[in-house]
């Protein structure tokens, strides 16, 4: 029916995969083998044509050679066409048959149903060519004898059996010659994409044995042919992108584990102190209440966070009072008791969401109450950029040799110090300060302590 496609079966098509090979190697080689095959019958075919159509204009030849031969002995220049007496008459008399016209002046006697087709080529005329199987394949010619008072045609007769057989040998040789080729081109092929791929399995070994993080190692450093130089080129890319997305990944979880931490402990705090012994109602509601704000500080830390992973960008709509949100920054650090933390400043305004503000301030002041050693001061003015906020602090400060690795993650001056710290917070600072346009920077020449300034964009 008209629009209806016929699908192949499901056998059919199980038993073609099963039989495509599952190697590229094995693929190459088939296609390969299969064009080679193509080319090779085409050949013979063509070849075998050339060669048959040669045997026979050889058998033609020869014929014709004979009716020449056979003409020279027929005599038409009288009334009537004669055959002369030569002394191999029995050799030039061998399937051969003279013709005074359409009547049978000479032939073989023994020729048979082969007579009927000489009469029926010497009644056509002229010089002519025709195959007949009497007996086995049979080729006969005709040669016309003209005279002053008559016409004589001599035909001859030539078995093709050697021909034919020839023309079997050179079949049956080119096929053994086919064959023997296909062999040796499946064999070549193999070998060399074998060879050819040999880089590629290389760089699966390598692979395998790299590891994305730790090594430096590309596939771009080894010499490889142009086209698998322009792979390992990509493969590096690929590698570098995926370095460059675990990287973040690990600073992601790292920078949300280093600001859910004082939440956490708050929450912690509270509820060993809430089970510690029964507590009042007023109590247990101040309890829950430091939980829910903990808990609301870990939302909008995640929120952060990952919305700046997200996005790539944290220029979120909105503005925040700077004294008050810093105020209440101080009442939910864990600050030691000795210190006494102070937040002064006009009334200024920042054009950053209170959320994001205390996540730029929040590593500040942290980093400012773990080394300060009676107090710690944040401060709050304009600039002519924006605002401004001062943490400071009056602590060692930061050694010279350190302050130009102080933002790079995963640095500390001093792991052994004796204080809890990754050396996530500072760079976590900087880089929420950057993504709205702002900066955080450390003043080498503040003494006694240590002196941190945030720029942001005035709200």
């Amino acid at each position: 029916m008209r629009g209806v496609r016929h699908r192949p079966r499901p056998a059919v098509t199980a038993l073609l995969h099963r039989l495509t090979p599952r190697t590229l190697r094995g693929r190459l080689s088939l296609v390969a083998l299969t064009t080679a095959a193509l080319l090779m019958l085409v050949l013979t075919v063509a070849f075998n044509a050339v060669a048959g159509r040669r045997l026979q204009h050889q058998a033609d030849d020869e014929l014709r050679t004979r009716a020449a031969a056979v003409a020279t002995t027929v005599d038409t220049s009288g009334p009537t066409v004669r055959v002369l007496e030569t002394s191999d008459d029995q050799l030039l008399d061998t399937n051969v048959w003279i013709y005074a016209g359409r009547r049978l002046l000479e032939g073989p006697p023994t020729a048979g149903p082969l007579t009927r087709v000489a009469d029926a080529l010497a009644g056509r005329g002229g010089q002519q060519c025709v195959t007949a199987h009497v007996h086995g394949p049979l080729r006969l010619c005709s040669r016309p004898v003209s005279g002053s008072h008559g016409d004589a045609t001599v035909v001859t007769a030539l078995d093709l059996s050697p021909y034919r057989s020839s023309a079997d040998t050179l079949l049956l040789g080119s096929l053994a010659l086919d064959a023997v080729m296909l062999a040796c081109t499946y064999a070549l092929t193999r070998l060399a994409v074998g060879r050819a791929l040999r880089p590629v399995r290389t760089m699966t070994d390598q692979a395998t044995q790299w590891s994305v993080i730790a090594s430096e190692e590309r596939f771009g450093q080894l010499r490889h042919p142009a086209e698998l130089a322009r792979l390992g080129t990509s493969l590096d890319a690929i590698l570098d992108r995926i370095r460059t997305l675990l990287r973040h990944e690990r600073q992601l979880t790292g920078e949300l584990s280093h600001e859910l931490r004082t939440p956490l402990s708050r929450i912690i705090a509270e509820l060993d102190w809430w089970q510690a012994r029964p507590r009042t109602d007023d109590q247990t509601h101040a309890t829950h209440r430091v939980i829910a704000e903990a808990a609301e500080s870990m939302r909008a830390i995640c929120d952060t966070l990952l919305g700046d992973v997200r996005d790539g960008s944290l220029a979120a709509p909105g503005t925040s009072e700077i004294v008050p949100t810093l105020k209440r920054l101080t009442e939910v650090l864990d600050i030691p008791p000795h210190l006494t933390a102070t937040v002064e400043g006009p009334h200024l305004e920042a054009g950053v969401p209170p959320a994001l503000l205390e996540r730029i301030v929040s590593p500040l002041l942290a980093n400012a109450c773990r080394y300060a050693h009676a107090g710690v001061a944040v401060r709050a003015h304009r600039a002519p950029d924006g605002v401004r906020v001062d943490v400071v602090d009056d602590g060692p400060g930061v050694p010279s040799s350190f302050a130009g690795r102080l933002f790079e993650p995963g640095r500390r001056a001093d792991p052994r110090d004796g204080h809890d710290g990754a050396g996530l917070g500072l760079p976590l600072a900087r880089r929420l300060a950057r993504s709205v346009g702002g900066e955080v920077t450390y003043d080498p020449g503040h003494t006694p302590g240590a002196r941190f300034v945030v720029s942001l964009p005035a709200g």
